[in-house]
């Protein structure tokens, strides 16, 4: 019987980060962190890629075999955590996501909560005593899958989710702005409109069999291949189509349970700059797509970096402090926990990592961790001070740099003319690099102006990377008004080379008149007008401001002339 379920957790691990190809990156690694003392992972196990085969080979239909090895696999994770999956009395719930031998951030949505039912909601609430996480959790579900395995989901960006639509009615209504101001019962109602509308829409009732759920999750994440912003992804990136995707289901732990709870993405050292410094974002009381999906702005993991960003945002000491700690202020322990794990896996890896992780209950997991995205420049300072700490040889240091790319790198602001340039916008600088463009307001509007050779910046509230990927990679930058450093849509734009600023909390964007405003000032920008996006320090100027050769291609010519040894 040919083998397509691998478990990972305690001391049934199967693979290491060797087998990318048959169980994706995602799969391979965590299996390698579970194989190190001391990491704390929850446990799993990965449908490999050879079932995605399997699954397109024959008409779009699993193996016989899967049901029986997924089973037995489930019954490891339920050893390893002390819970039961579809049991009320201690449930066990489990998350679902893609795993390409590629990385491919963003491209393929996740489910979390997987397993919940009416039931089983009440078994949570009664074990956590927390009824609002109960039903957030829940509705959160019904959501998740409506939208990935029920394809509710719109094709295009600019149409609203209907879920969305049905929570932003229910705010209106209750008076409230923020998801987090709904009660308990107000979740609870929106489990019950979500079936209605699941039901209205596709004609089918909501699977609350957690087995059901578990299937439709495979399947829809097989269908996901071959999505067309996935395969645009893939054409962009010459990832090839054979490789398929591998599917990871993990045992849930909890960021939203309460406010000694959180979820996070770091950086081992700095994405856009290569710099040697620990990077990371965190919500408390969150489960980790709040983080990722670029509709919130996170806090900052680090004191310094929190500093850093309300300077940036004109807040004072005093105010950052009280409303948005680091979590090295908010928790300490934590917090050293989290830098001893992550100096681990980089020197395990020999590489910048990107690590996400979970909180629950003062309790820290790590959830995943890959080889970073990062900016043409960051690949290059990252390769020569790993080779200088003889972590890799000067071969392996040349191959982690593209050669091409760093000679196409954008310029720099001229730094002898900077100071005859004052900023009307500040965000988070997420992609190094400085570029003048038009402002636009939807990637459609660039896709005319770049077949006429001009370069465009797109501003807007947030960037979601659903739909049509291909009017996105028209434009040369991106100003977001919301999201971090670590959301899938910078990570995104990282990897394409993109010039891109988020975190901008003081712009305002009116869509109907294409025209945006700063906060606090008297400041219009105009669909047309020329601007200037500088992504080393997140700051954006008006005009076309005077930039500079990049210095990072005299350092490459350094590199390829230094010795064998640093």
């Amino acid at each position: 019987m040919k083998k397509y379920v691998y478990a990972f957790g305690g001391s049934d691990t199967e693979g290491t980060h060797k087998d990318a190809a048959l169980l994706g990156k995602k799969g391979a690694n965590l299996a390698e962190m579970c194989l190190m003392d001391g990491i704390p992972v929850p446990a799993g196990f990965t449908i490999s890629t050879d079932c995605c085969e399997y699954y397109y080979a024959n008409e779009r239909s699993l193996p016989s075999e899967l049901t029986e090895q997924v089973a037995t696999a489930l019954k490891k994770v339920e050893k390893c955590m002390g819970q039961q999956f579809g049991y009320p009395e201690n449930p066990l719930l489990i998350s679902c996501r893609a795993s390409s031998p590629a990385p491919m951030p963003g491209m393929i949505d996740t489910i979390l909560n997987l397993g919940i039912n009416d039931d089983v909601v009440r078994g949570m609430i009664k074990k956590t005593g927390n009824e609002r996480f109960g039903w957030d959790i829940y509705r959160r579900f019904v959501q998740q899958y409506g939208d990935i395995v029920l394809k509710m989901i719109p094709d295009r960006r600019e149409d609203e989710d209907p879920f969305e639509v049905i929570i932003h009615e229910m705010k209106k209504d209750r008076g409230v702005k923020g998801d987090s101001d709904l009660t308990a019962a107000d979740l609870q109602q929106l489990v019950v409109q979500f079936k209605k509308l699941i039901r209205d829409r596709t004609g089918l009732d909501f699977p609350d069999d957690p087995w059901k759920q578990l299937i439709g999750a495979i399947g829809a994440v097989f269908e996901s291949w071959m999505d067309k912003r996935t395969v645009t992804y893939r054409k962009l990136n010459d990832i090839s189509q054979a490789s398929g995707i591998a599917v990871v289901f993990q045992a849930m732990v909890f960021g939203n349970i309460g406010d000694d709870c959180a979820t996070g993405v770091c950086f081992t050292r700095n994405p856009s700059t290569g710099e040697n410094k620990f990077y990371g974002e965190y919500l408390l009381n969150a489960q980790g797509e709040d983080v990722v999906a670029g509709i919130r702005t996170p806090y900052q993991v680090t004191r310094s970096s929190a500093q850093h960003w309300a300077a940036a945002c004109s807040i004072d000491e005093a105010t950052r402090a009280n409303k948005f700690p680091s979590l090295e202020e908010s928790m300490p322990a934590i917090y050293a926990q989290l830098i001893d794990i992550c100096k681990r896996l980089e020197m395990h890896f020999m590489d910048m990592l990107d690590i996400e992780f979970t909180i629950q209950k003062g309790r820290i997991w790590m959830l995943q961790c890959r080889i970073g995205k990062r900016t043409t420049r960051a690949s290059l300072r990252i390769a020569v001070e790993l080779l200088s700490q003889k972590l890799i040889d000067k071969n392996t240091a040349i191959s982690r740099v593209d050669q091409a790319e760093i000679a196409k790198l954008p310029d720099i602001l001229d730094p002898n003319s900077s100071n005859d340039f004052k900023p009307i916008l500040t965000g988070l600088a997420s992609n190094s690099g400085c570029i003048s463009g038009i402002a636009v307001f939807t990637p459609e509007d660039a896709v005319p102006l770049a077949k006429q050779g001009k370069a465009c910046i797109l501003i807007c509230k947030d960037i979601s990377t659903r739909g049509d990927m291909d009017p996105l990679n028209t434009v040369v930058g991106i100003i977001a008004g919301r999201g971090g450093m670590t959301c899938h849509a910078a990570i995104y734009a990282r990897g394409q080379g993109k010039c891109y600023m988020t975190g901008a909390t003081d712009l305002v964007i009116d869509g109907t008149s294409r025209t945006a405003s700063v906060a606090g000032t008297d400041v219009i920008l105009k669909e047309g007008d020329m601007i200037t996006l500088d992504g080393n320090c997140g700051k954006v100027y008006p005009g076309s401001c005077p930039l500079v050769c990049a210095p990072e291609k005299k350092i490459l010519q350094e590199l390829l002339n230094s010795p064998e040894t640093a």
